[in-house]
């Protein structure tokens, strides 16, 4: 596990808590391709491992500070299932489309799951145009348009009358 020069600085800056923005700017990167770059970084699995280590190594006691982290958010996890939603009010049924329609018109809902379930919604709700496709449409327009004044002539005669 040989990590570059860069790659050790960036290494180095995201155990100590920077973001991945920050860390890749502190490894010597340009601003413009620092975001690209910390993100590059950090999905490598030499780095993510090494970053660990790094972390490790700071830290005096890692086992207890996890321990701490975890604890409020199981505890909080415990005491909201639902993520701060209770939406009992929800029928429960198997046809999706009415769930859909329900938690659209739903006003305790987040907005953005109003939306999301509205813009699931809407294929089932309106209908496309037509079933035909654009070569169709534009073929019964042409037919519509060549009707009346503009319509095409008798075609020339195959067999001669005498």
């Amino acid at each position: 596990m040989v990590l570059t020069d860069k790659q050790r600085q960036f290494v180095d800056a995201k155990a100590r808590g920077a973001s991945n923005k920050e860390a890749a700017e502190a490894a010597g990167c340009k601003a413009s391709t620092a975001s690209a770059a910390g993100s590059r970084w950090a999905n490598d699995p030499k780095i993510a491992s090494a970053i660990l280590a790094r972390r490790a190594e700071l830290s005096v006691n890692p086992e207890k500070s996890r321990k701490r982290r975890e604890q409020p958010s199981a505890e909080s996890d415990e005491t909201d299932e639902a993520g701060g939603e209770y939406l009992d009010c929800l029928p429960t049924t198997e046809d999706p489309l009415v769930w859909l329609l329900a938690l659209m018109n739903e006003p305790k809902a987040k907005v953005f799951d109003r939306r999301n379930a509205a813009q699931t919604a809407v294929p089932y709700v309106h209908g496309k145009k037509g079933d035909a496709g654009k070569k169709e449409l534009k073929e019964q327009a042409a037919k519509e348009a060549g009707k009346g004044k503009y319509s095409a002539g008798k075609p020339p005669l195959t067999v001669v009358r005498k």
